[in-house]
């Protein structure tokens, strides 16, 4: 129903997906399990890599043919993927302050940080959703990510629920350290939120990353839901945190892994595309012809090629409503309770809360 995952390339679409889902585990047991995990994956790792991004840009500059044809200079030189990745960063290493109580990562006042950069990485996605509203009501409009988005409804319904799901973090200062210094416990944090993100954030990349959605919509999500429900219960966010920034490291430095072409161009087999390109590769290369070809530019609409915005619709009210239910639950256990939600526990008779919450040293 969602994605075009039959045919001759199903086998490698699907192989690939579980290659993705299990290194995404196994990277991100690496990293929380040891200090040293930690500090190779999101300090040394990221040094690398930050001096390889700038030698690509002064290689670049001065026109050194090595640095042009980069994978990354062609087709993740944007400011969003930088962004995304030392956001992503900035969370992990935060995280990692308050488990092993580095700094102000021990102070009382620092405890809300995991909701404000949580937050505002919702309310960054919230944007997109509704600047794909905006651009392309109805109609396909190309993204500043060369990618050919359709715009409508679905876009509106998941950005409101992502600003219910910002308000469905309760307990913004009960976070803690693990007693074995593994994680950072965020007990309150349970399988309810972890499933109303699920959707919001699937629908958020199938609304507007639709050409990559099948790794970071299902494997990604699924690595630190895999974990927090099975091993690590009340380490969800920050599993979120560590995978997320795994996978934007790979991607900013392999992007040809999953990329769509706005011409439809793609280098491997396994890349997949969800139902809205009705004729899969096809849609693309007709909007891509009906635009011009390579006159093409950012905020190009096109209306007269076809699209099934029925998935990304369905998907989108599912998102609305379990963040709407949530966020009303949370409403009725505060009042019946007379607790600020925001301050104090609101799970607290739930199994994977008193789980969660006997993991952390308080």
């Amino acid at each position: 129903m969602f994605f075009q995952v039959y045919g001759e390339h199903a086998l490698a679409q699907w192989g690939m997906l579980l290659v993705v889902l299990v290194g995404l585990i196994l990277f991100n047991e690496f990293a929380r399990r040891t200090k040293m995990g930690g500090a190779i994956t999101f300090f040394a790792i990221p040094l690398a890599l930050t001096i390889y991004f700038v030698a690509i840009a002064i290689g670049a500059h001065v026109g050194a043919e090595w640095a042009l044809n980069n994978q990354t200079h062609l087709y993740m030189n944007g400011w969003f993927h930088y962004a995304k990745l030392y956001a992503a960063l900035t969370g992990c290493i935060g995280f990692m302050m308050i488990k092993y109580e580095w700094g102000i990562g021990a102070k009382h006042w620092f405890k809300p940080f995991p909701f404000i950069i949580v937050a505002i990485n919702i309310l960054i996605a919230v944007a997109s959703d509704f600047e794909s509203a905006i651009m392309g009501w109805n109609k396909w409009w190309l993204s500043s990510e060369g990618v050919w988005l359709y715009g409508g409804w679905h876009n509106v319904f998941n950005g409101v629920a992502g600003i219910l799901n910002i308000f469905c973090m309760t307990a913004w200062w009960n976070v803690y350290p693990s007693k074995d210094k593994k994680d950072m416990i965020w007990a309150d944090m349970t399988w309810v939120y972890i499933l109303v993100y699920d959707i919001w954030n699937f629908a958020y990349t199938y609304n507007c990353l639709p050409t990559h959605s099948w790794y970071c919509g299902i494997a990604l999500l699924l690595a630190p839901t895999i974990a927090a429900l099975l091993w690590n219960r009340g380490g969800w966010i920050q599993n979120r945190a560590n995978t997320l920034a795994i996978w934007c490291m790979f991607a900013q430095v392999f992007p040809l892994f999953q990329e769509v072409f706005k011409d439809g161009f793609h280098k491997f087999s396994w890349v997949v595309l969800p139902t809205q390109y009705v004729d899969g590769f096809a849609t693309i290369e007709r909007l891509y012809e009906v635009a011009g070809g390579d006159a093409a530019v950012t905020g190009t609409t096109i209306d007269s090629v076809a699209a099934n915005p029925t998935s990304m619709l369905v998907i989108s009210v599912l998102a609305l409503i379990t963040n709407a239910v949530a966020l009303c639950y949370i409403c009725v256990q505060a009042k019946k309770r007379h607790i600020n939600p925001y301050k104090e526990d609101v799970f607290i008779n739930q199994k994977y809360y008193k789980d969660a919450i006997a993991r952390a040293e308080i």
